[in-house]
């Protein structure tokens, strides 16, 4: 089954700035994909961060992988 990524990821201008955030919480998108381009494994992620859930974190990985393009990268 595929992780729907709207259920768990939200904006909220008074939240972040309005970035897009897991659940409403502090924790944006943007520093999850910084956890895991840094290494981290999401069990590591959710054992660092006890508030977030594995689902949250592949909820992050299904947004990016439908918002970056298919096109290939300029060389």
């Amino acid at each position: 089954m595929a992780i729907q990524w709207r259920d768990r990821l939200t904006s909220d201008p008074a939240v972040r700035r309005g970035q897009l955030v897991v659940r409403g919480m502090r924790i944006s998108v943007r520093d999850v994909l910084g956890y895991l381009a840094a290494g981290m494994t999401i069990e590591a992620i959710v054992a660092e961060f006890p508030y977030l859930q594995r689902e949250d974190v592949l909820a992050v990985l299904a947004y990016a992988a439908e918002v970056v393009p298919d096109a290939a990268p300029a060389r």
